[in-house]
């Protein structure tokens, strides 16, 4: 953004009269002028030093941005744009405008520059403070992700497996293990301390298998060791032999599988509710704190300043609370508690947490797993997969237990999100829905559809009729398209991330990315939404993309990234739009995402995240 330009200010709040200029005769009085015509002149000799000190100044002014470092920002200030309407409020009322007003934490007015001059001294307090963006340059509202791991996405620093080829190999997964383990030595010597890493993924290796421990045993360093390596969708872990001996198992576990051999043995891969047989060293309070922080700077300098995290298991859950209480929140949270069907109930007992600690923290919903994922083969389907005829995969949670806790849950007030990605499990949950909203206030309960990948035709219309949220992510349709079609078969595919259907049918969608699972960077999903194509433009059907009857418009995509995600949060009230009154949360973004070519989106950058009025990345 340019440096404060008072010129326009003072052209429209000046009301004296400007002096008028000197004759060029007067400017250089000659020699034989009288004493009185030379005291005549002094004044406009005065006139002309003032007039050039003031030239300088201004110069100055202008310049102090480069010579001294930008000026601090007013408690009160305006932010405009010198080519009109380049602000997206997401307003109903005023959609575009020129200028947007900021009083302390909050908007105070909208408008064009004339418009919030003649009207600043009845909204905000002070002179007029003004800021512009620099040509191109365009505002939206605070950027949120419905549907993310803010912890987990810290913890896939400490080693992050993605991009690999293969199981072994240079460069590959184990020899990042080794890599890893080689660079901390304090792990290095001593062989019973865990080795953790996340973001493997089998769909991507060059011959498509479930790993096993044997390939940790043959490297020599890594051989010996407890680890524990989390698969890129958070399905599925693949442990060491020293974590296997370590354990033990069942023959079976319900909502999950242990993948074995053809002779019965463990091979180190557990799915689903199967990891939670494996038994893991608790993180420390830095540790999470340091995750936290990892996740936060990332999170601001690509927009984000609220996240809805999909799962506070009871460390994280004491770890967010314990944060609000210390200190304020760096970005918003809006946290879903984790159900645990082997628990007692506890959504009559537990006290929720709204809006704690200057709006930064809410724990208000309940996270249920329906069923498992489409990339590990555990997601529940009508029919066997097209490529495993032998299962339809499973549901992690009973259809029983399904409609005993989310009538409960619902009766305690809280909203329930659940976790369906396979057309069974989603067919199953609206079942639910249904039967637990016959007698409830939709709008006061608004649940959610966590993922809604795959949906039978007739499951699509009941979305609108029940008014449940479809909270799903536009990137993982992009990283599934390659293998989707093998996996169900040419029709069933069809309804496999059909957003256009969803919103015909007059549901409302709210976007996410699952990170750390796909890219954290909400462009990416908005880029996924209007396109259906890879980023290198390409998809299984062509550069036109991947089923584009399906793709979102621009206006859609980004509402669901700003005021549907404050609608699933029940924070439509004091977030999701620039809107007087609302918490001054917006992003300046280098280009303009609503009108540059699709494929120009991703090289979009952002300048400034703001939250309550003051900038988190970059300045205004």
């Amino acid at each position: 953004m340019s440096s404060p330009d008072d010129s326009a200010l003072r052209k429209r709040m000046s009301t004296e009269k400007p002096s008028p200029s000197p004759s060029p005769s007067a400017a250089t009085p000659s020699p034989a002028l009288s004493q009185g015509s030379r005291k005549a002149a002094a004044p406009t000799r005065w006139l002309l030093l003032t007039a050039s000190l003031f030239i300088a100044l201004c110069f100055v002014y202008t310049k102090r941005d480069s010579l001294l470092g930008p000026e601090a920002l007013s408690e009160a200030y305006a932010l405009c744009s010198r080519e009109g309407a380049q602000i997206y409020t997401l307003d109903e009322q005023n959609p575009r405008a020129q200028c947007l007003v900021v009083n302390g934490s909050k908007f105070t007015s909208t408008g064009s520059l004339d418009h919030i001059l003649a009207n600043w001294r009845d909204t905000t307090p002070g002179h007029p403070h003004v800021r512009f963006l620099k040509p191109g340059q365009i505002v939206v509202p605070g950027l949120s992700d419905s549907h993310a791991h803010v912890l987990e996405y810290g913890a896939t620093k400490q080693m992050p497996l993605e991009g690999t080829k293969s199981i072994s190999g240079k460069f590959q997964t184990v020899d990042r293990v080794r890599t890893y383990i080689q660079a901390d030595p304090d792990i290095l010597d001593d062989k019973t301390k865990f080795v953790e890493g996340w973001g493997w993924d089998h769909t991507k290796w060059l011959l498509e298998e479930w790993p096993t421990y044997h390939a940790f045993e043959n490297d020599p360093i890594v051989a010996g060791r407890p680890i524990v390596l989390q698969s890129k969708d958070g399905h599925a872990l693949w442990v060491s032999l020293a974590v296997l001996q370590s354990i033990e198992l069942p023959n079976e576990v319900e909502g999950g599988v242990i993948v074995r051999d053809p002779s019965g043995k463990p091979t180190g891969v557990f799915l689903d509710n199967a990891q939670d047989l494996i038994i893991r060293p608790e993180p420390t309070y830095k540790q999470l704190q340091k995750r936290f922080a990892s996740t936060v700077k990332d999170a601001h300098s690509l927009g984000l300043t609220a996240v809805h995290d999909a799962g506070f298991n009871p460390i994280s859950l004491e770890f967010f609370r314990k944060e609000a209480q210390s200190s304020e929140l760096p970005i918003r949270v809006y946290g879903m508690k984790y159900f645990d069907e082997t628990a007692a109930y506890w959504g009559d007992s537990f006290g929720k947490i709204v809006r704690a600690g200057n709006n930064r923290l809410s724990v208000r919903s309940v996270k249920i797993f329906a069923d498992g994922a489409l990339r590990s083969g555990g997601a529940a389907l009508y029919e066997p997969y097209a490529d495993n005829p032998e299962t339809r995969g499973f549901l992690r949670t009973s259809p029983e237990t399904l409609n005993d806790v989310i009538p409960k849950f619902m009766k305690d007030g809280w909203q329930v999100n659940v976790h369906a990605i396979g057309d069974r499990a989603n067919g199953v949950v609206l079942d639910a829905f249904e039967a637990a909203l016959a007698k409830a206030n939709v709008t006061a309960l608004r649940p959610r559809l966590e993922h809604a990948q795959i949906l039978a035709q007739k499951d699509m219309a009941r979305f609108g009729d029940l008014g449940v949220i479809a909270s799903v992510q536009p990137t993982h349709a992009i990283s599934d398209m390659w293998f989707a079609e093998d996996r169900l078969g040419p029709e069933r595919v069809k309804g496999l991330y059909a957003f256009r259907s969803i919103i015909d049918h007059g549901a409302r969608i709210t976007l996410g990315s699952d990170f750390p699972v796909e890219d954290m960077n909400p462009l990416a999903g908005f880029y996924a939404a209007i396109t259906r194509v890879s980023p290198e433009g390409t998809s299984p059907h062509g550069p036109g993309g991947w089923f584009p009857e399906q793709r979102m418009t621009r206006f859609e995509a980004l509402k669901g990234m700003t005021l549907d995600p404050a609608y699933a949060s029940f924070t439509e009230d004091i977030l999701g739009s620039i809107t007087p009154g609302k918490f001054a949360d917006f992003v300046v973004l280098s280009q303009d995402i609503m009108t540059v070519p699709a494929a120009s989106v991703l090289s979009t950058g952002v300048v400034t995240t703001v939250i309550d009025g003051k900038p988190v990345y970059g300045t205004i």
